[in-house]
């Protein structure tokens, strides 16, 4: 059953968008949307900011559409929490409801991915 963010901090009355509850984080999901390089490449700068950022805060090769769409997969599988703080979209890792559901996922994840960054000279990018 998906939930919205006004149960997740934001004001009653906000705008707020869908996400899954918990209990509806599928594996095949969240491996789905970690599977195409921009997603993952949002996951990266959401795990490595010590804060939410915007959309705009992540740089990515692709238009704006595109950007859109794939932080709606990120959001609609689980992965992330967008919330709108006055007119901006912010996003955040869902990294404890993740950490819950699959130990050690998120983790391997994201070393991986640094791993690969540094093998194709792709790192600090």
């Amino acid at each position: 059953m998906p939930t919205d963010t006004t149960s997740m901090g934001a004001p009653s009355g906000s705008r707020s968008l869908e996400h899954p509850a918990r209990e509806d984080i599928r594996l095949a999901d969240v491996l789905h949307a970690l599977a195409d390089p921009m997603r993952l490449r949002i996951v990266c700068a959401l795990a490595a900011a010590e804060e939410e950022l915007n959309c705009a805060d992540i740089e990515l090769p692709v238009s704006k559409s595109t950007c859109t769409h794939h932080f709606r997969v990120l959001r609609e599988h689980g992965v992330i929490q967008q919330i709108y703080r006055g007119t901006a979209k912010m996003n955040g890792l869902r990294r404890a409801d993740l950490d819950a559901l699959f130990p050690g996922l998120v983790d391997g994840v994201l070393r991986a991915a640094d791993l690969q960054a540094r093998r194709l000279g792709e790192a600090g990018d």
